[in-house]
């Protein structure tokens, strides 16, 4: 068997028990997928319960393929079994589905709250916004970036939030 597709931890690094770090591109692009599904379905559904299935299965289909992709690439890389491939695309790639529930939840309990869809669409699209720049903040920060380049990196995870509110805006 190859070697192992991660890098050892390294002990002067800070844990990473959440995956963030391993998973920023799953969480970042998880996070993006739901933000653009809520900017365009949430002026052509006509429930919560509607947008909320439309999220999950595109961000299921998106996972999907993406787990696919990464297994393939394991294994003709690393040359590792295909099972083992995909345990390891499976640790890579969870981030997808999981840290973008975010929004959703926050979709769903606008709503649960008695705000409208497009209320809760936009509280939801502005929680990817914080997502995106938190996430952009601390990569910027576990870089080794100074205050500024901390900022600008997260200047740079909300401007692509910004630009799915936008997408809302022109869609809409």
């Amino acid at each position: 068997m190859g070697s192992s597709p991660h890098p050892p931890q390294d002990a002067a690094r800070p844990s990473d028990r959440l995956g963030l770090a391993a998973g920023a591109e799953g969480a970042i692009t998880g996070t993006v997928v739901c933000a653009a599904v809520i900017a365009y379905g949430a002026g052509h559904f006509d429930s919560t319960g509607q947008l909320s299935l439309a999220i999950v299965g595109t961000l299921v289909v998106y996972w999907l393929a993406h787990l696919h992709a990464t297994t393939l690439a394991i294994s003709l890389i690393h040359r590792h079994h295909p099972v083992m491939a995909l345990r390891h695309a499976l640790a890579e790639t969870w981030h997808i589905l999981g840290v973008s529930a975010l929004p959703l939840v926050a979709l769903l309990l606008c709503n649960l709250a008695g705000a409208s869809m497009r209320t809760s669409s936009w509280l939801a699209l502005i929680v990817t916004i914080g997502l995106l720049t938190a996430y952009s903040f601390v990569a910027g920060m576990r870089g080794g970036l100074g205050v500024g380049g901390r900022l600008a990196s997260a200047a740079a995870g909300a401007a692509l939030g910004v630009l799915v509110a936008l997408l809302k805006v022109a869609l809409h």
